[in-house]
């Protein structure tokens, strides 16, 4: 059944009832892909490579947010010099989507600026979005590693990303906000391992 499941709940009863199966969703994500994501995305930036980004709606201002805290985030009191690049400009990906194909939207780009040990980080609530699925595909012909946030039941994105996390939710708000906290938590646990000056720990704002 999915939630809300009745229009019976006062405020008060809908927001810890939202608040408890928020709590679920992120502790139902596997530890070990949380893991892989960190290994890869800490891999990919200390080698200087690049982290592309991309999402359709809400997934796509996380993919976006992604930027600004790995680039000024991690970056911050460390010596990481993340590159992270959204695939999301509007004029572009109008550009392709009314010449060419909104399912080639990030596709087209992946082509067009992508190199081998890329990693390209999609996020998707259903996972069975037609650009997504065809940009992981593109990447994976490429040489990139793929990363997809998933939410329902992971959708396609699941069957083909090289590393998977799923977060096991219906809902879409609650899958979003689930991927938004995840990118948090990947930009401030890379940051935090890339502290040069330990002392300055508990004195910082993350």
């Amino acid at each position: 059944m999915f939630f809300p499941e009745n229009q019976e709940y006062d405020l008060e009863k809908f927001h810890k009832e939202y608040s408890k199966k928020l709590h679920y969703a992120l502790n139902s994500i596997n530890p070990k892909c949380l893991e892989e994501v960190y290994n890869a995305l800490s891999n990919c930036i200390v080698s200087g490579s690049t982290v592309f980004t991309c999402g359709n709606g809400g997934s796509s201002s996380i993919a976006e947010h992604l930027v600004c805290d790995f680039v000024k985030g991690s970056s911050a009191d460390s010596n990481l010099q993340p590159k992270i690049y959204p695939l999301l400009s509007t004029p572009l990906l109008t550009a392709i989507a009314n010449d060419i194909s909104y399912k080639d939207v990030f596709s087209f780009q992946i082509e067009h600026y992508s190199n081998p040990n890329d990693v390209l980080l999609s996020v998707s609530s259903s996972g069975n979005s037609e650009n997504i699925t065809k940009a992981i595909k593109k990447a994976q012909s490429m040489g990139l590693l793929t990363i997809s946030f998933v939410g329902f039941d992971g959708g396609k994105a699941k069957e083909i990303s090289d590393i998977v996390v799923h977060v096991k939710t219906d809902n879409y708000g609650l899958a979003e906000d689930a991927h938004h906290a995840l990118m948090h938590i990947f930009a401030q646990y890379i940051r935090l391992k890339a502290i040069v000056d330990i002392n300055k720990l508990g004195k910082i704002k993350f």
